[in-house]
């Protein structure tokens, strides 16, 4: 069994963001200068928790925060950083370009919830999950990889109970592995859906569980601690936590 730390982060503002865009995958935008103090101030606040693997969208403003964050680190500021394509941003379709007040008219309209509505030509809640799950699949297996000297043949992972310290490494107390994940607004808000009620994740003690689904702030953070089964021929997730949600302390 293998042990690790997971931390996602969602890239900086860019233009796009401040005017109420939907960038989606076909606008590439890189981060405004808000955008990159954002980033430099989450660097800054996880400048000494340790990462061993960094995993990052292959969009400019994902791949920009995550070199800020890098850059900044202490312990691991030469990181290889590895671009997923699967790590994109949901595709919105028709929609991409235009004002997100339009999609909420939109969705309206089709008398559909705003979050669960599909423009025409863009993605549906389900293939993102499957996106989704196919990053994770992938991650698990390249920690196994990298950190084969790290399993173990049994792990007994306490339950996190009582409020945390707020501190950056919250959660990560003797965990032998810690990713980085930098990603995408509503990438991860889909991934918060398959993690809670999919993959039935715990949810942080004294959260309110309407937060799950929210939408994670430029640069916010959310964190888990993932337990993996290790066979020789299999991996499986055995256990998935929680540790918080949208965490924003480094922007105040």
């Amino acid at each position: 069994m293998l042990a690790f730390g997971l931390t996602v982060v969602r890239h900086g503002e860019t233009q796009c963001n401040k005017d109420g865009l939907l960038q989606g995958q076909k606008i590439d935008s890189p981060l405004s200068d808000i955008g990159t103090r954002q980033s430099e101030a989450a660097g800054l606040y996880l400048r000494d928790v340790k990462f061993q693997n960094v995993f990052v969208s292959d969009m400019k403003r994902a791949k920009q925060t995550a070199e800020i964050i890098v850059r900044n680190n202490r312990t691991c500021h030469d990181i290889e950083l590895l671009t997923d394509p699967s790590l994109k941003e949901r595709c919105f379709g028709i929609a991409e370009g235009g004002q997100v007040k339009d999609m909420k008219n939109m969705a309206k309209a089709a008398g559909q919830p705003f979050p669960e509505f599909t423009p025409p030509e863009g993605e549906t809640i389900e293939q993102v999950k499957a996106r989704v799950k196919d990053f994770l699949q992938a991650m698990f297996q390249r920690i196994v990889d990298d950190h084969r000297d790290k399993i173990q043949d049994e792990i007994t992972m306490p339950k996190m109970e009582g409020p945390l310290a707020g501190l950056p490494d919250d959660g990560l107390l003797g965990e032998p592995v810690h990713a980085l994940v930098v990603g995408h607004g509503a990438y991860m808000s889909i991934a918060m859906l398959y993690f809670f009620e999919d993959l039935k994740c715990s949810m942080p003690y004294g959260s309110d569980p309407a937060r799950r689904f929210s939408l994670c702030p430029n640069t916010g953070m959310c964190r888990f601690v993932i337990t993996l089964t290790c066979n020789k021929s299999d991996i499986a997730l055995s256990d998935i936590q929680c540790v918080f949600i949208n965490r924003r302390n480094h922007t105040k």
